[in-house]
């Protein structure tokens, strides 16, 4: 009887030989992975945040004129647009007038008011007079009338200088009248002094209103930052309010993490973080952990879950984690990109 012969085909070799090196690359990553799993909390479920802030005109009017173009750098102070301000110049004209104006009156009823106090005292010195005149026409009368009882002069004297007297009272009580005029004229004025500043007061607010419209027509960065999309042109007519551009503050930087409720537990404020960027392969960037939600994310929109109606389905929820970046060349990490991110668990004792 001849012995069969039995080979092995090349082929079923390789086959065994690649299955033998996937299952053992297989065998590798999952132990590699289970390790790696119990050091630390890992999820894709992240991506890079920054303050993205309109940049909203203050003044409406026709675009004379725009300083930028898409997605460009710009610095804190750089002019963005430029408003025809033609109009506001005349308003600012016309409320520096009305300033200069109401300046004017004051200076007139200033020179009035001073006018009104000399006169006063030269009204003062008219009654010190009149009242000499009066004090000598009242001994007058005295003297007149012992000399009539004595038969020394006559009554036609006494009479004449009773009129005399009565002449001296009338002026000395004018001259009276006279002072309290003026002062009453004095006080007048002055409440209208004060009146006037009121006035001056409201004017001058208007020119600084007037002049603060005019620097509106002149739009800036507000910050440091990338610009966004450019949707305006010149010549178009915009309003208060209304959006011209986006910046981006590409100073300021920070991950949402949106970690499993179950993976939250030993996490804490100041815990160092690895960031992997989908975009930028083989490098790894340091963060640590600034706040944890103190509520899933779902609690935040617009119409949370109520589990009271209905059938219940249990869903794992997500916590919001916010990770800032400790390494200093994150430059080329833009807002929106997917990002993987690693907290290293808390070793137990």
């Amino acid at each position: 009887m001849k012995e069969t012969n039995h080979r092995t085909h090349p082929g079923n070799i390789v086959i065994t030989v690649i299955a033998v090196i996937v299952a053992i690359a297989g065998a590798c990553y999952f132990i590699h992975y289970w390790r790696y799993s119990l050091k630390y909390e890992e999820t894709n479920d992240a991506q890079v945040e920054s303050y993205i802030n309109p940049i909203s005109a203050r003044a409406g009017g026709y675009i004379k004129r725009v300083c930028f173009e898409e997605h460009q750098l710009v610095k804190q102070g750089d002019t963005l647009v430029m408003l025809d301000d033609r109009e506001y110049r005349a308003q600012l004209d016309a409320a520096g007038a009305a300033v200069e104006d109401a300046q004017a009156q004051l200076t007139v009823l200033s020179a009035n008011i001073h006018a009104a106090e000399i006169s006063t005292s030269v009204n003062h010195d008219q009654i010190n007079g009149a009242r000499a005149r009066y004090i000598q026409q009242e001994q007058d009368i005295k003297r007149y009338t012992n000399l009539v009882k004595e038969e020394a002069v006559t009554g036609a004297d006494l009479e004449l200088v009773k009129a005399r007297y009565d002449v001296a009272e009338s002026d000395y009580s004018a001259a009276q009248n006279g002072l309290r005029t003026s002062e009453a004229r004095i006080a007048e004025l002055k409440t209208h002094f004060g009146l006037l500043q009121a006035d001056l007061k409201k004017k001058e607010a208007a020119l600084e209103l007037a002049r603060l419209n005019l620097s509106y027509t002149v739009i800036r960065a507000p910050y440091s930052g990338r610009l966004g999309r450019k949707n305006i042109l010149e010549g178009q007519q915009i309003q208060p309010g209304q959006p011209l551009v986006s910046i981006i503050n590409e100073q300021e930087k920070w991950i949402t993490a949106n970690y499993k409720e179950t993976q939250v537990a030993g996490m804490y404020i100041g815990q160092s973080v690895d960031i992997r960027v989908d975009a930028i392969n083989d490098k790894v960037f340091r963060g640590k952990i600034v706040a944890i939600a103190g509520s899933t994310g779902a609690r935040f929109s617009l119409l949370p879950p109520d589990n009271s109606t209905g059938n219940f389905v249990k869903i794992i929820q997500r916590v919001p984690v916010k990770i800032v970046f400790e390494s200093k060349d994150s430059r080329d990490v833009i807002p929106g990109m997917n990002v993987t991110v690693a907290v290293k668990k808390r070793s137990q004792s």
